[in-house]
This record gives C-alpha cells, structure tokens and sequence, in this order.
C-alpha cells in the first residue's frame, strides 16, 4: 500500500533538512509553538500537572482522568522525540486520548532530556515514576489490578526498557508494555533491518536523519550495545508482560518493532503484533485523527481490557 494520502500531503510540504547541526532549544521551541490551544482540546473529567517526589528525585506529570469513578487502572505514558525533544504538553492529544478510549488514568511521564541530562536520567524518571504510581496507588484512585507503560518511538524504547528493568530488579507490578513503532535498536546501520532501507527516503522520518536525532541521546552515555538502550539486544524476553507493539508500514523502524514482538512470543510472552498499512513514523502523534489510525486507541483498550 502507497502511503496514506493526508500523509503523503504532510511529507510533500516538510522544508529540507537544515544544514549544520541541530539544535535542541529551537526545535523544542519549534515542537512546543504547534500544540493545541487548551480551549480545543478533548475535554476529560481532570487534568492536573503534579510532581512526583520519586527515588530519581522530582519528575513533572500530568495527570488525566476520563471520568469519575471509583477506581482506575492506570497507564504510565513516555512521550516521544528521539530522547531529546517532546513533553508532555506536545503529546497532551495523545494522552488524552489514551485516557478517553481505555478508561485508564494516564500518567505522562516529563522526564529529562538529552543531552542537558546524561544516560540514564530519562530512563531513571520514567521507571521511578512508575514504581511511584504503585506506590500512590491509593491516592490516585488505583484499581490495583491493571499497572500498564506505553510510549511511541524513543518512549517505546523507554516503555520496554522500564519492563525489563523491572523485571531485573523485582517489581513485577506491570501487567501490560504497549509500543508504538518504538525505536529499539539503536545501531542504525542499514544492514540489520530491510525496513531501514525500504523506507529510507521519502516517507517523513528518514534512515539518514536516524543518527543525527538519536546522537544527543547517544554521545550523552546510551552505548547502543545496552540492552537498556536498544531493548532489542536483550537476549532473554521470559517473564515479561504480555506487548501490544503497533508499527507503521513505511516506517524505517517498523522491522526492529515486530522482531520484537516475535522475539517476545518465542520468549513465552502474549504479544499482539499490529503493522498500519499506509503509515509512516509518528502517525500515532500526527495523524490519529485519521479514522483508521484512530483506531489504535481502541485497540490499546481491547488489549487494555483482553478483548
């Protein structure tokens, strides 16, 4: 299937490449200038921004809660943006849907950014806050039953880490890992994955453009050969929750995602595998609007639920 024509439109009007090298602030501040005004955003029963006093310290978070209720599950969300770029106010849409369509209270995880905060300051923030949200669990309403992470791209990356980690270290609250076309092998070299050379030019995230973006998160200690970083490296899968792992059907990462998911049921672990047809990178954030991509969020509440 060609690429999805309101995506092909989008590609079609992205500037050039810049030349010279990136910089984190301008596009942060590039990122943060497109969001939603509040006034238009979909309404839910609350959204507070708090601090979670966690044992990586003080992380920020924003809280959805779709309705009223006596109890929730609970979804921990990890934003993307190659590491270092992202919010939680420019995922804001994301998460609210997410807490809309599954019913779950969401957590959006801020966690620090390459490259002002080194390897491993966003993964510590994301796995704090998540042992934070159980140990909360009475005050934020926890069913105590459903205890969910997801991210897209480098928060998938971070969402599989977080399982494994746990894992390792014991704390085996973590019922459900969902990744959207998660970003798990950070060599990049065009060899491993035919995706990254099927759909290296011309669909938004570029094969090329895969180094530049992920240097910052890379050269600040992430060694590509840690299974903490390329979670695609770990070697044993056994034990850890059942996956959703989403991907896009012209996205340079989309083989490294469903490896993944393979690797996870050779392991012993339930993993729903889900490729987009027409897709690029990213669609989950840009492009949810979309009916049929719309779609991952109800979806992410089957599987949520066991549908």
């Amino acid at each position: 299937m060609t690429l999805h024509p309101e995506i092909a439109k989008f590609v079609a009007g992205l500037p050039a490449p810049a030349g010279g090298p990136l910089d984190p602030a301008a596009m942060r501040a590039g990122d943060e200038a497109h969001v939603t005004p509040l006034e238009q955003r979909l309404p839910l029963r609350a959204v507070e921004d708090v601090t979670a006093r966690t044992e990586a310290g003080e992380v920020p978070v924003r809280i959805y809660t779709p309705v009223e209720a006596d109890s929730y599950g609970v979804l921990v969300y990890f934003h993307g943006g190659a590491f270092f770029l992202g919010s939680p106010e420019t995922h804001d849409h994301v998460a609210r849907s997410l807490a809309k369509e599954t019913g779950f209270k969401v957590i959006s995880v801020g966690y620090r950014l390459a490259p002002e905060a080194a390897f491993p300051a966003g993964l510590d923030d994301c796995y704090a806050v998540t042992r934070w949200a159980a140990d909360e669990g009475e005050s934020l309403a926890w069913n105590g039953a459903t205890l969910a992470v997801a991210g897209d791209s480098s928060g998938g990356n971070f969402a599989a880490a977080v399982v494994a980690k746990a894992h390792d270290e014991g704390f085996h609250r973590i019922t459900h890992q969902i990744l959207y076309y998660p970003s798990l092998d950070l060599d990049f070299n065009a060899d491993r994955h035919a995706s990254l050379r099927e759909n290296a030019v011309g669909y938004g995230l570029e094969t090329a453009g895969l180094k530049p973006f992920n240097a910052f998160y890379i050269d600040s200690g992430a060694d590509p050969a840690d299974p903490l970083v390329s979670p695609l490296k770990r070697t044993d899968l056994t034990g850890l929750p059942p996956a959703l792992v989403v991907t896009g059907e012209h996205d340079p990462l989309r083989d490294e995602g469903e490896l993944y998911g393979r690797r996870l049921r050779e392991a012993g672990v339930a993993a729903t595998v889900t490729r987009y047809e027409g897709a690029g990178h990213g669609f989950v954030q840009h492009f949810s609007w979309i009916p049929e991509y719309h779609q991952v969020f109800t979806e992410t509440r089957d599987f949520l639920n066991g549908s």
